[in-house]
């Protein structure tokens, strides 16, 4: 950590705030706003964290927003995204070399892999362990654990490294989790069902054995990277690690369990897992930009906390997008890609928006070979780790715009759309999906694109006239806007002030469909028409394509509305996870917001706040 905050510092990535400021609230939301300017803004340090609440300061530094742009996740790599993915797509070549010069090429790769596994040093001193803290000392409260929002449960470890190892001790993983702190010595583990962490649990659980769980923060920032890669089941993270940095990670064992972790480590927080003690852990305001649930998770009693002399606590803010996990998530996106055109035949290219929130929408460009290939791939991107939890997919033709020409992509698609193209399907969701009707499992949908232009008899009528032939049967909606009305498949949202299922509307609309192709309802009071960045991060996260889907005759609607007990939805719907106004006032006069506009603020809704509110910010 203090190598990288002097490496940000030379290129002009890193800010520093001296002003005091709490752990509760106002150093997440500043560091929340940060993340959301122009390429990510930069790196924050905060050298005075206090709690106010319990009048205690801290002489520990928080560091956070590591993460938030290209350039310093380049700079943590230590090389360029290029000669990484060159590196994985060789070595996925298993073809006999073509030459003298390709077969040096392909030996000096394998010789690469030396480096891939971690070194153990058993008589080397750790800086992660000049300071031991064991028993009646170990005291989670000691440390600058950050509230992010002000429905969470209480202070939650973001930037966690979260080691683990199988019963046996033949396999290891690295996780980032979110970790709750109960009290003093306890942490709650939030391992969703589909992790690897959790699998090893449940080996414990049935040997009634305790399990062994480290938690390492800071030092090189691209462990807590690979703590979040999709790896193949089976491989442990640090060896990527070591496979990009062309260096053995060089791991310590820990003071009072037998797990190895980093020896450069800021901080190390050991203990032990009782597989038959299970606590309520949440709600916390997650990267989707809800709150997630109160569920029954493991809980880490801690046995001993060591860390370096003066060490830096990396923590991360998650909610709605933009955020660090864009950039984060962008170089997993492009070093796996070799990966996953290795086991999908005709993927070319693949596309997770940040507003998507990754698993909500995914776009890919395809090269169909033979019939029918378009829906196996969807099928097969759908049964590959990770991706299983993809919710959207929208196939597009090798020969479709670039992902990131929004306008003409968009286009793209939606001259090509039809109804007759799209596969609903279910499976496994994410645990931090709402909403589906049951905990991670629910619907999912393939649009396919891969065809020619779909010309249809359409008879366009401007918006207002639209709204107009709408009230005169449901007075429930209040605003309509239409998008991409040149396009063959115009897509018309809707605001409604709903009282009942949406769906009931449809059978008195027949008269309609000649001028509607695409239409999606939400809610009146939270969105703004006008504002499509933050329209697709709402209408992906809040459908289920087995429950919110209708098609009358050519034409699509969808219930991207709150769901209720008249949508047949029984869990409770969560919250969005919104600044508190009275903090972003007090950083504001404090001086510390900066940049910051009207435009800004409406743009990506920081608050859930009447518009005066928020004019007197800027």
């Amino acid at each position: 950590m203090q190598r990288i905050v002097k490496l940000f510092q030379q290129h002009q990535e890193l800010d520093v705030v001296e002003t005091p400021l709490d752990i509760y609230l106002e150093i997440p939301h500043l560091a929340y706003i940060e993340a959301k300017k122009p390429r990510g803004g930069k790196a924050l340090l905060f050298t005075n964290p206090i709690d106010r609440k319990n009048n205690k300061k801290f002489d520990i530094p928080v560091l956070m927003n590591i993460f938030g742009s290209e350039k310093r996740v380049e700079l943590i790599m230590g090389r360029s995204l290029d000669s990484i993915q060159s590196e994985i797509s060789s070595l996925l070549d298993f073809s006999p070399a073509k030459s003298f010069l390709d077969f040096k090429t392909k030996l000096q790769n394998l010789i690469l892999l030396r480096h891939v596994f971690p070194k153990k040093r058993r008589w080397l001193q750790a800086p992660s362990q000049e300071v031991i803290l064991r028993g009646s000392e170990v005291d989670l409260y000691k440390f600058p654990i950050l509230t992010t929002w002000e429905h969470d449960r209480g202070s939650f470890i973001t930037m966690g490294q979260v080691y683990a190892q199988s019963l046996d001790g033949t396999k290891k993983n690295l996780g980032m989790y979110r970790l709750q702190v109960f009290d003093k010595n306890c942490l709650g583990l939030h391992w969703q069902i589909h992790k690897d962490s959790q699998h090893f649990f449940h080996q414990y659980q049935q040997a009634n054995q305790k399990m062994p769980v480290s938690i390492a923060l800071g030092g090189d920032a691209l462990y807590t990277w690979c703590g979040q890669a999709p790896l193949p089941q089976g491989l442990y993270e640090l060896m990527l690690y070591g496979f990009i940095k062309k260096k053995n990670a060089i791991i310590k064992k820990c003071i009072t369990n037998p797990l190895y972790v980093p020896y450069d480590a800021d901080i190390v927080i050991e203990g032990w897992v009782d597989p038959n003690i299970l606590r309520d852990e949440g709600p916390f305001g997650d990267h989707t930009g809800f709150y997630t649930p109160i569920q029954p998770y493991p809980v880490l009693e801690v046995s001993a906390i060591t860390h370096k002399k003066k060490p830096i606590f990396p923590a991360t803010v998650v909610g709605k997008p933009p955020l660090e996990d864009k950039y984060m998530g962008y170089y997993t996106e492009r070093i796996f890609l070799p990966l996953l055109q290795k086991t999908a035949y005709g993927l070319m290219d693949i596309y997770m928006p940040e507003n998507g929130v990754f698993h909500n929408l995914i776009l890919v460009r395809v090269d169909p070979k033979y019939p029918a290939h378009t829906k196996q791939l969807m099928h097969n991107l759908w049964g590959i780790g990770q991706m299983s939890f993809v919710k959207h997919i929208i196939l597009v033709g090798s020969d479709a715009p670039a992902f990131h020409n929004t306008e003409e992509l968009s286009m793209y698609i939606l001259d090509r759309f039809s109804v007759k193209n799209l596969l609903i399907s279910e499976g496994v969701c994410d645990a931090l999906d709402h909403s589906s009707p049951d905990f991670a499992f629910g619907g999912k949908l393939g649009i396919d694109v891969v065809q020619k232009e779909v010309r249809r008899d359409f008879e366009l009528l401007d918006d207002n006239e639209l709204l107009g032939q709408f009230s005169k049967i449901f007075p429930e909606i209040k605003k309509l806007k239409q998008y991409f009305v040149d396009s063959n498949s115009p897509v018309c949202i809707i605001g409604v002030e709903k009282n009942k299922n949406i769906f009931m509307l449809l059978d008195k609309i027949d008269f309609l469909l000649k001028s509607l192709a695409i239409v999606v309802f939400v809610d009146a009071h939270k969105n703004d028409l006008n504002n499509l960045y933050m329209l697709i991060w709402r209408i992906t996260n809040n459908i289920d394509a087995k429950r919110d889907i209708a098609i009358r005759k050519e034409t699509l609607f969808i219930d991207a509305t709150d769901k209720m007990i008249c949508d047949g939805y029984l869990r409770e719907w969560p919250k969005e996870t919104d600044c508190n106004i009275e903090v972003i006032k007090s950083l504001k006069q404090k001086g510390l917001l900066k940049g910051i506009d009207e435009k800004f603020l409406h743009y990506y809704q920081i608050c859930n706040s009447p518009q005066e509110e928020i004019e007197c910010l800027v």
